[in-house]
């Protein structure tokens, strides 16, 4: 195997130092895999100040915006699923924003007025 002394030891420390690494798998049993990023209370839906903008990315492609929800990163993906289902188009989730993309500013407002958000047209 290994010698003591080689250069095997010093790689290893390398690799496990790395911080931008992802962890896929941990024996220590102490350790949990949940996210350990701040909790963000939930906010009543009528409460919540809901904007959807429209933005130009590159190449001229048109990106509904929906800013403003503050609701936790689970719920986010949830919401934005069925916005994108709702429009028939693709989208993200990024920076606690929703991006559909394509004008559906209409139909966005329609789909969150129903789920009880009070959504208002903003921008271009």
């Amino acid at each position: 195997m290994f010698k003591t002394g080689t250069i095997f030891p010093f790689i290893c420390s390398e690799i496990t130092m790395k911080t931008n690494s992802k962890l896929v798998y941990s024996t220590d049993e102490s350790f949990s895999m949940e996210a350990e990023g701040p909790e963000i209370a939930a906010i009543d839906a009528v409460h919540q100040r809901v904007r959807i903008h429209l933005d130009r990315k590159g190449g001229g492609k048109i990106v509904s915006v929906v800013k403003g929800l503050e609701e936790p990163l689970k719920t986010l993906s949830v919401l934005a699923k069925d916005l994108k289902k709702g429009c028939g188009v693709g989208g993200s989730v990024k920076n606690g924003e929703i991006l559909v993309q394509g004008n559906h500013r209409e139909k966005i407002q329609k789909i969150l007025a129903k789920k009880g958000y009070n959504a208002k047209l903003s921008g271009g």
